[in-house]
């Protein structure tokens, strides 16, 4: 029984550095259950980084050891599953440019995200230079309407639609239909992209009078919403995170930051746990939360008591994990296990890219 074949997983992850909490409650936690139960491939999504990110290309090598090292230092085992940095398996490119020829590009132009970052990236741009802002309205503006476009379609006509942001989907079925992944980890609000993926299978086996490609079934995970330290989605965009390895002296600050109750003016008046931060970690770090929660519905502790609880208890989890990544940071072991990760993922990219090929007509 120990030696029968286990199914596949591969999932992966945008190089942006260091993980906050917001990612290890939200995906990481699920990683680690995965990886004891399911043959899986872990990379880093180095080429998908380029995406929307191809000015900041500086930054990719870094925040990609950065983030390995989070994923090393949590749990994550080299050992029961692949690591490795998707452009050190070149056939995710190899077998992206193949699926592209197979792929519409209606398919790509209705996903709702191609659209959806292009107007949050379009207006990050020009963020506070309205001149700018305008004069670029402008262009695309005459743009759309020439080519029988809305207005609020302007970011299709700018410089940041980019061939491969556009076929960036295109590039994500490549990436589990090279490991023949029997399941996919995402949430259910991410099932339109699975299932895109699952089309261009389905698409190339149909071209190509093949059932080489297997198609990915959804592993729908649970994930905690963690908030940010201003209630908001915890998002590095926001400025609001606490990191998974957040220094002592930061993480108490950011715990006094936290927004709470603001009718609890004073320690002892009754407070409303529903919408404050700091009882929201509470819910996380501290296994007698409901007893805190009671103690701060009937006026019995303050908000300062309950940061300074929030703190002792945060600490000790995140100290640990603070130590254990200075080590491994120490002993150099990343790129070792990116290296071995590489060649383990090529191993099995290069067998399915040949085969690929072969079935395109190519060999």
């Amino acid at each position: 029984m120990d030696n029968e074949k286990k199914p596949v997983v591969v999932s992966g992850a945008r190089p942006t550095g260091r993980l906050h909490l917001g990612n290890y409650w939200g995906t990481m936690k699920n990683w680690l259950a995965l990886q004891d139960k399911y043959d899986c491939y872990f990379f880093v999504a180095d080429w998908h980084a380029l995406t929307t990110g191809a000015d900041k290309s500086e930054t990719i090598a870094g925040n990609s050891r950065d983030m390995v090292l989070d994923w090393l230092a949590m749990g994550l085992d080299p050992v029961k599953a692949v690591f490795f940095r998707q452009s050190d398996v070149k056939p995710h490119a190899e077998l992206a440019l193949l699926l592209g020829m197979v792929t519409p590009i209606s398919w790509l132009l209705r996903n709702p995200t191609f659209k959806d970052q292009l107007q949050e990236l379009y207006k990050a741009k020009y963020k506070g230079q309205e001149d700018k802002m305008k004069k670029a309205e402008g262009v695309t503006k005459q743009l759309a309407e020439a080519h029988g476009h809305d207005a609020d379609e302007l970011a299709l006509h700018s410089d940041m639609a980019v061939l491969g942001f556009l076929g960036y989907p295109v590039l994500q079925a490549a990436d589990v239909l090279l490991y023949d992944a029997k399941f996919v980890p995402i949430g259910k609000d991410q099932l339109p992209h699975l299932e895109i993926s699952r089309d261009i299978a389905r698409r190339f086996n149909h071209t190509f009078g093949t059932s080489l490609l297997c198609e990915p079934e959804p592993l729908f995970t649970s994930a905690t919403l963690v908030p940010g330290i201003d209630g908001r989605k915890m998002s590095k965009s926001y400025g609001n995170t606490i990191a998974l390895g957040e220094d002592a002296k930061s993480l108490e600050t950011k715990i006094k930051k936290m927004y709470t109750d603001p009718l609890k003016v004073k320690a002892d008046d009754p407070g409303h746990p529903e919408g404050c931060v700091v009882c929201a970690f509470h819910k996380l770090y501290n296994q007698d939360w409901k007893a805190q929660e009671d103690a701060c519905r009937t006026g019995k502790t303050g908000c300062g008591g309950c940061k300074k609880l929030l703190t002792e208890l945060m600490e000790k989890e995140i100290g640990v994990f603070r130590a254990r990544r200075a080590e491994l940071e120490a002993s150099g072991k990343v790129d070792e296990v990116l290296a071995a990760g590489a060649v383990r993922a090529r191993a099995v990219a290069d067998k399915k890219m040949a085969a690929a090929s072969k079935a395109a007509g190519l060999i």
